[in-house]
């Protein structure tokens, strides 16, 4: 859950599914003149079902969440789910979401799995070798790289890297007894996938845990008034640029080079916004349904 408290006692809260999908939006939308589409980083015999899987992929990235979403973990403090960066919980709690999301989809849609099960992957690994494949670094991580992982922790970590390779192995041999998608495992396709599942998490958090300001509706992604997402694939995997994001008022953010094929970018977040200046008396569950989703809206644009 992305919670975000508010001057005024209101909590914004947005699940880790409706997060994931706004990233699912950017990667349908993903691709111009200037940047390539999912699916077209290399040859292949169907582009756009490639491009397909890739976009449901990055939907579904955090679908894990799921089951913890239903019934979440709450603070004490307010009675509300705890949020993301302030979640309490043991290493396995969280690998075990992974466990339930990256094989949810594979039997159907082994390129799904694929790409998820890499998100994880990689998110976990840099606790192992932090200077290992920069490029494939977490935005999370930008400005500090997670914390070198030793005794239990690295043995736990270790024994879930290797629960997560056996199963993009399985996902790799169905792709390759496939004539039509064994060349999806190509390096050429599967890096510039993996990145883009990356940045579009990225892109997706730097709005779904921003400090929305009431007065300018200035957009601050990670605490930060501009953001940068480096390593982004443009034409290739050899040819990679960094976006550049800055906030433009009325929840209008800049983007440039621009990688989208409308200019401007309607984006739409599911959010529900509590308050919490009185005391609830009211379990979670029904003060959660009877709030509606509100649709906050941001734009991404090319200028000013």
């Amino acid at each position: 859950m992305l919670k975000t408290r508010r001057d005024d006692n209101k909590v914004w809260l947005i699940t880790q599914p409706d997060h994931a999908e706004v990233s699912g939006y950017f990667a349908a939308h993903w691709g111009n003149g200037e940047f390539t589409r999912p699916g077209y980083y290399a040859d292949s015999k169907d582009p756009e079902r490639l491009r397909a899987e890739t976009v449901l992929a990055i939907a579904e990235h955090d679908n894990g969440w799921w089951e913890w979403e239903a019934t979440p973990d709450l603070s004490e403090e307010d009675g509300l789910p705890l949020g993301l960066f302030g979640l309490s919980e043991t290493l396995s709690e969280g690998m075990d979401r992974w466990r339930r999301g990256v094989p949810r989809f594979g039997d159907r849609h082994p390129y799904v799995g694929l790409l998820i099960g890499y998100h994880a992957y990689w998110l976990y690994y840099r606790g192992i070798d932090s200077e290992t494949d920069p490029a494939f670094a977490h935005q999370l991580f930008s400005k500090n790289a997670p914390q070198r992982l030793t005794g239990d922790l690295l043995e736990e970590t270790l024994r879930f890297i290797g629960e997560i390779e056996a199963m993009q192995n399985g996902f790799k041999t169905r792709l390759l007894d496939m004539p039509e998608t064994a060349e999806w495992v190509k390096p050429e396709h599967l890096k510039p996938h993996i990145r883009l599942l990356q940045v579009l998490d990225g892109l997706s958090l730097s709005i779904c845990s921003a400090l929305i300001c009431p007065t300018k509706g200035q957009a601050r992604g990670f605490g930060e008034d501009e953001i940068e997402l480096p390593d982004v694939p443009r034409k290739s995997w050899e040819d990679r640029v960094t976006l550049e994001l800055r906030p433009a008022g009325k929840r209008r953010i800049v983007c440039q080079p621009y990688p989208f094929d409308i200019d401007p970018l309607p984006v739409t977040v599911s959010a529900r916004i509590l308050d919490c200046s009185e005391e609830q008396t009211s379990h979670f569950q029904s003060r959660w349904h009877s709030t509606p989703r509100q649709q906050i809206q941001f734009e991404y644009c090319s200028k000013d």
